[in-house]
C-alpha cells in the first residue's frame, strides 16, 4: 500500500484527467503496455479491478495495492509521458506537473519498502508477522508512534519465530535485547563468531555489534513517546521521518535475520 494521501490523489487525478475514467490519452491497450514497460506490472489483471474496469479505477487500485517504490516509478513515467505528448501547456499544467513530480520523488525517497519482508512472511506462513507489516504501512504517515511501536514488536516476532523454528525454548517474557542476542547467537552471528582471518573481520564485527542495538533503540524510543505517558501540552511528538527510520531499520534487520536463518538451518 502506498502512502499517497487524499490531497496527493486529488492533484494526480486532476493532472492525469481521471475524472471521466480515462488516464491521459491512453487506450486500454496502450495503457497496459505503458505500465508494463514502466514497472513490469500487468495493470489489466483482476487484482486491479477492485473498484471497476476503467483505466482511472485501475490506476486508483494500483495506488492502494502497490508500494511507494512502484507507485513513485509509475508516477514519474506518467508525468514525463504527459509532458512529452502535450500539444500545449498552460502555467497551471506546469505547476501541476511539478507537484506530481514532487509527490513521486517523495514516494521514491521516503517510504521504506517492505516487499522483501512481505515475501518472508508468506514463505513462513506467518499471519501475525503479515499483520504487523500491514499495520506499519498503514501508520507510517498517519500515526508515527504506532508505526515505531509495531517496528519494535516486529523484531520480537522475528526473533521468537526463528528461535522456535530452531527448537530453542523461550522461557518467561524476555526483553528485546535478550531476544536479539539469543537469536544472533543461534545464527552464529555474534561478533566473536567471526574469525580474525576473515576478510573485513573488523567491519563485520562492528556491523554485527550494531545489529543488536536496533531493537533496543526502538524499544527505548517507543517508551519515550508511547501514548500512555502524559506529555506537556506544547510537546511535539514523533513525525513521519522518525517512523520511516524505525520501520526501515526494523525491516532491514528482520529480512537479514530471516535470510540467515533460511540459509543456515
Amino acid at each position: 500500500m502506498s502512502s499517497l494521501n487524499m490531497r496527493d490523489k486529488r492533484i494526480l487525478e486532476e493532472f492525469f484527467g481521471m475524472g471521466s475514467g480515462y488516464v491521459l490519452n491512453f487506450s486500454d491497450r496502450t495503457f497496459g503496455e505503458f505500465v508494463h514497460e514502466a514497472v513490469d506490472i500487468e495493470i489489466h489483471s483482476d487484482e486491479y479491478t477492485i473498484h471497476g474496469s476503467s483505466k482511472a479505477k485501475k490506476l486508483r487500485a494500483f495506488w492502494e495495492i502497490e508500494s511507494d517504490y512502484f507507485v513513485g516509478r509509475l508516477l514519474n513515467a506518467l508525468v514525463e509521458y504527459a509532458e512529452e505528448t502535450a500539444h500545449e501547456t498552460t502555467e497551471k499544467d506546469k505547476k501541476l506537473a511539478e507537484r506530481c513530480r514532487e509527490i513521486a520523488s517523495r514516494l521514491l525517497a521516503g517510504g521504506p519498502s517492505l516487499d522483501d519482508l512481505k515475501q518472508k512472511a508468506q514463505s513462513l506462513d506467518a499471519n501475525h508477522l503479515a499483520e504487523q507489516i500491514r499495520r506499519m504501512e498503514d501508520s507510517v504517515e498517519t500515526d508515527p508512534s504506532l508505526a515505531i511501536g509495531t517496528a519494535k514488536e516486529l523484531i520480537e516476532t522475528c526473533c521468537k519465530t526463528i528461535l522456535s523454528e530452531r527448537g530453542q525454548e523461550i522461557s518467561g517474557t524476555p526483553d528485546i535485547p535478550t531476544l536479539t542476542k539469543a537469536t544472533l547467537k543461534e545464527l552464529n552471528l555474534v561478533p566473536e563468531g567471526i574469525p580474525n582471518a576473515a576478510r573485513g573481520a573488523v567491519v563485520i564485527k562492528r556491523l554485527l555489534s550494531n545489529l543488536s542495538t536496533v531493537g533496543h533503540g526502538l524499544a527505548e524510543l517507543r517508551g519515550l513517546y508511547r501514548t500512555g505517558h502524559g506529555q506537556h501540552g506544547s510537546a511535539s511528538g514523533l513525525t513521519t521521518r522518525h517512523a520511516k527510520l524505525a520501520v526501515g531499520a526494523a525491516s532491514t534487520l528482520a529480512v537479514f535475520l530471516f535470510e540467515t536463518h533460511e540459509q543456515t538451518k
